[in-house]
């Protein structure tokens, strides 16, 4: 299950593409694979639908954090004004604050997120950073589990998170191990702010910054960009509005986001789908077709189509008496209800397979099932053995829409039997 993904203007309809076959392998994988690994499946699936309906106008970036990372300070740094409570007590951010700058709605955005606290940016400012949705979340490791649940929640909705570290728990288990480390895939999307640095010495500083970068490759998260900043005296600030105006103009982060969603969820899912097939034999294949044709009564076909084609040469090209004759005769075609017009609607008057052929049959489909499930991981060939017996009792019935629909060239005249009819 290969999802890959291209840019919005020339990526979207990959990324729709992905989204198809995420779907199909839904169908293949409910009932089969662990059932809480289609669940997170059906959750990406679903939310990438909704997030794609929702376009690329506005980019939703998060500044997650733990408490007292001075995550709310930065918020309101960028936006210029107190727009989100700076408190001194546990915790700090209970409730998501969104700061939208421009003048485009982000209403229907915000409703999807279900960010009741808005305001609005005045871009004119800075109208590189025009399209931006920039939210506050609650702490990561608040002692209200509704806070954390409400940060959980948005930071699997968001494009782009930007986590707010402070020196003091820069390394802090609950971040790492909760959060950044199970976002191995999605580097692109992510940015690493380490806030308050104007508390450290130079020397102090360049420690943690390595420190911290360390930790990142180690997680996966090797390319991460790091951005040390201070909130109070404003350094890093113009490097993180940059990074961000970055992202807004591009409009694809959004389905970068998406992108490292579905690649984790196709790595989830692939661990159930371990071998792969060499495929189906011809032997196999041939073996399958030869038994299928005897019992679809080839023979039989052939012969009263041959006998009706004698038939209706001697109607066309005998003498009078002989025509007046072969007109009595009974079409050897018309006793088994095959038709000049083939039609799969109409039955034929064929007996069916016998029981040896029947035999015949699911002895080629044992062998093709085989053939076609070897070397797969469970519960997969048991997926394709079902496959070829699920429609077994319906076996004469699409036998005979095979012949009924098939077209036997019964009406055709060559034209020279008319010349020969004249001559006569």
């Amino acid at each position: 299950m290969t999802l890959t993904v291209r840019r919005r203007s020339g990526r979207a309809p990959a990324l729709a593409d992905r989204l198809a076959a995420l779907d199909q392998a839904l169908d293949l994988a409910r009932g089969r694979l662990d059932s809480g690994v289609v669940a997170e499946a059906e959750r990406v699936a679903a939310k990438a639908g909704e997030r794609l309906r929702l376009g690329d106008t506005h980019t939703v970036v998060a500044l997650a954090g733990a408490t007292g990372s001075g995550k709310s300070s930065l918020f309101n740094a960028l936006a210029g004004g107190e727009v989100s409570q700076v408190g001194m007590r546990r915790p700090t951010t209970g409730v998501a604050h969104a700061a939208v700058w421009g003048t485009e709605d982000a209403g229907p955005l915000l409703d999807w997120l279900d960010v009741p606290r808005r305001h609005v940016v005045d871009a004119g400012a800075d109208d590189a950073l025009d399209g931006l949705v920039l939210l506050d979340l609650p702490d990561v490791d608040s002692v209200e589990e509704r806070h954390r649940l409400e940060a959980d929640r948005l930071v699997e909705r968001v494009d782009l998170l930007v986590w707010v570290l402070d020196p003091q728990k820069y390394a802090d288990a609950v971040v790492h191990d909760r959060y950044l480390a199970p976002l191995a895939g999605h580097a692109d999307v992510l940015l690493v702010v380490l806030n308050q640095v104007d508390r450290l010495s130079s020397a102090a500083r360049a420690g943690c910054l390595a420190d911290l970068s360390r930790i990142l490759d180690a997680e996966g998260l090797r390319g991460v960009p790091v951005v040390p900043s201070s909130a109070r005296t404003g350094e890093g600030l113009p490097v993180l509005r940059r990074e961000l105006a970055g992202r807004v103009s591009a409009k694809r982060t959004a389905t970068a986001r998406l992108a490292a969603d579905l690649d984790t969820v196709a790595e989830s899912m692939s661990a159930g789908c371990g071998g792969a097939s060499d495929g189906i034999g011809r032997r196999e294949r041939e073996s399958l077709v030869e038994a299928l044709t005897d019992a679809a009564g080839a023979d039989q076909v052939i012969d009263a189509v041959e006998r009706n084609h004698r038939l209706r040469a001697r109607q066309a090209t005998g003498w009078p008496f002989t025509r007046w004759v072969s007109r009595i005769r009974p079409d050897p075609a018309r006793r088994l209800r095959l038709r000049a017009t083939p039609s799969e609607l109409v039955r034929t008057s064929l007996a069916g397979p016998s029981g040896v052929q029947r035999a015949r049959v699911d002895s080629a489909l044992r062998e093709l099932s085989e053939q076609a499930s070897a070397g797969l991981a469970d519960p997969w060939p048991d997926v394709v053995r079902g496959a070829t017996t699920r429609r077994r009792a319906e076996l004469p019935d699409l036998l005979d829409r095979a012949v009924a629909g098939t077209d036997l060239e019964i009406g055709r005249r060559p034209r020279w039997w008319r010349v020969v009819g004249v001559l006569q």
